[in-house]
């Protein structure tokens, strides 16, 4: 599992314009699958983003978590996170998971997520074309790996 995560202001997620998810301050979760994923890597994941010490204290020192913080988490599907761009200038996504595989992922990882945070986390639309609107606070952007824990 692979997941870029981005401390926003606020982000929303839309499908042909029609709203589907909004949050004020907190986290955008865009999350990839790969058919090797369990639901460990899930359940490790859910719990690495929610204790992650990305949101300033009353020092401005990043030392709270989104729980800390009273965040919200948008959480958005995203298979192109397993791109390949070793030959040629086309993606290959021949190592992100196949829908049938990865929604229930998707849909266990957001309940998961839902029940660490103490409530409901919005998404958009599994496998839609989806529009994504942000303002990414600081910037910090992180980038994890269940395969590679850093």
């Amino acid at each position: 599992m692979r997941v870029v995560i981005q401390r926003v202001g606020e982000a929303s997620v839309s499908v042909g314009g029609e709203l589907k998810g909004r949050i004020g301050a907190g986290l955008l979760v865009l999350a990839g699958f790969e058919e090797a994923d369990r639901v460990s890597d899930l359940d490790w994941m859910a719990q690495k983003i929610v204790r992650l010490r990305v949101f300033p204290d009353e020092r401005g020192v990043m030392n709270r978590s989104v729980v800390d913080a009273g965040g919200e988490i948008l959480a958005v599907s995203q298979f192109t996170l397993y791109a390949s761009t070793r030959k040629g200038n086309r993606p290959s996504w021949g190592r992100a998971a196949p829908g049938p595989l990865s929604q229930p992922l998707f849909d266990a990882f957001v309940l998961r997520l839902g029940e660490l945070l103490g409530r409901p986390v919005p998404t958009g639309v599994f496998g839609a074309d989806m529009q994504l609107s942000l303002v990414n606070d600081g910037p910090v952007t992180l980038t994890i790996d269940s395969r590679c824990p850093e």
